[in-house]
């Protein structure tokens, strides 16, 4: 694909989202709003991501994501992945609008990859965090359509030696967070369920297993939000970010944690726990 040439007045310059949007490879959005439910203009119905967490810890940062989408009311997606690598050293994972965030995530990666062929050096995990806020703001007008893109980013800082995380909102705005950082409509439980077993000593093992209690709690409490589904092998996409790069946790790997996790459930709760036979929060699986 050739890319047009631009006058000096009209070059979009950095902006690799206006050079899309120039060059015609963005689709226009829709007349009208989409409402709480995801309905929009001509009963178009909109695929909506829910809930993604991360946790920092010594080595690095553990991002997860659930693997439920909704339309409206209906069950849409059960096994998407929301948790992306955004280069070998951070990772973006999305909630909001699924079709909109996808695209997103894909430019992110293409405008870094972009820019470490032209540089030959990558883009320091502050500019990343930067060019993704500004990707968020110019999506400002299809967010107030109800097409809301709330990403969360994280890496690890090769040049201070651990890992960051930061949390955006709708029009772009940034801020890095210390500890931990949810997103979607799981996330005040999922943010609560962490905030309580979060501290500064969690070796990354720990961690993940936080974040594996974090949206099984999450899914017990939100509808859209989707608990591990032990009978058909659907498990939260979880990743750790340290100085070995970005990292996929196996299926292998959670089906165990979560089982080790139900059994100790069932004895805190006196046999209570339904989650170890079912497969999710609520006996049905995701």
């Amino acid at each position: 694909m050739n890319l047009p040439l631009y006058s000096p007045q009209d070059d979009p310059g950095p902006n690799f989202a206006e050079l899309v949007k120039r060059a015609g490879l963005m689709p226009p959005l829709p007349d009208g709003a989409v409402d709480a439910l995801g309905h929009g203009p001509g009963g178009l119905t909109i695929t909506h991501g829910t809930t993604c967490v991360a946790v920092r810890y010594a080595d690095g940062v553990v991002m997860a994501g659930d693997r439920r989408a909704k339309s409206g009311n209906f069950l849409s997606h059960r096994s998407i992945e929301k948790v992306f690598p955004a280069d070998r050293h951070s990772g973006v994972a999305i909630a909001g609008a699924a079709g909109p965030a996808v695209e997103m995530v894909r430019l992110f990666q293409l405008q870094l990859e972009h820019y470490e062929k032209v540089e030959g050096a990558p883009v320091s995990l502050e500019g990343k965090a930067n060019q993704l806020s500004q990707m968020v703001r110019n999506h400002l007008p299809a967010a107030m359509q109800g097409l809301a893109v709330v990403p969360l980013f994280a890496g690890y800082d090769t040049h201070s030696g651990r890992g960051r995380l930061f949390q955006y909102d709708v029009t772009g705005g940034r801020y890095e967070e210390h500890d931990h950082a949810a997103t979607g409509s799981g996330s005040l439980h999922a943010a609560t369920v962490v905030k309580l077993g979060f501290r500064d000593a969690l070796t990354e093992s720990e961690v993940v297993d936080l974040v594996l209690r974090a949206l099984y709690e999450a899914a017990d409490e939100d509808s859209a939000t989707g608990g591990p589904d032990l009978l058909r092998g659907i498990f939260p996409v979880v990743a750790t970010i340290s100085r070995d790069g970005f990292n996929r946790i196996g299926d292998d790997v959670l089906r165990q944690r979560y089982e080790q996790m139900f059994a100790e459930l069932e004895g805190e709760r006196g046999g209570v726990e339904t989650g170890g036979v079912s497969g999710g929060p609520d006996g049905h699986g995701s």
